[in-house]
């Protein structure tokens, strides 16, 4: 269990491209963010990023992990759907969803489903 009562589970990782983008994200806000992968208005395809602490999280959110010292959050009930993927950060060309923070002009966050095999066998960079 986390100090907010979520229980952690491993299963976040994120590309280099993702980590540069989230250093200077947090660089130019002066301060962290955190991602939300909710099953929510956007059926929870797409990882939406805050301010830390502007979503309020609670008892069906599992902490992931973090990236860069930025929490990582997940619906439980998506979790399970998704049959508990290992889940690689990324950006994408393209516009962020609703109110989400985009990783700098023209892109936008997103979520891949790593390869589990692949990952095991020290390839982090293979994605179904």
């Amino acid at each position: 269990m986390t100090g907010t009562g979520q229980p952690e589970v491993q299963g976040i990782s994120a590309t280099p491209a993702a980590r540069e983008a989230i250093k200077r994200l947090c660089a130019a806000r002066g301060g962290p963010v955190m991602f939300v992968q909710s099953a929510g208005c956007c059926a929870g395809s797409v990882p939406m990023c805050f301010p830390a602490g502007e979503f309020i999280t609670g008892v069906h959110d599992l902490l992931l992990g973090k990236i860069e010292g930025c929490p990582v959050y997940i619906d439980s009930a998506l979790n399970a759907a998704w049959n508990s993927p290992d889940l690689v950060l990324d950006v994408a060309d393209g516009e962020p969803e609703g109110f989400s923070l985009g990783p700098g002009r023209g892109q936008r966050f997103i979520t891949r489903a790593a390869c589990k095999e692949s990952r095991q066998h020290g390839s982090p960079g293979s994605f179904q």
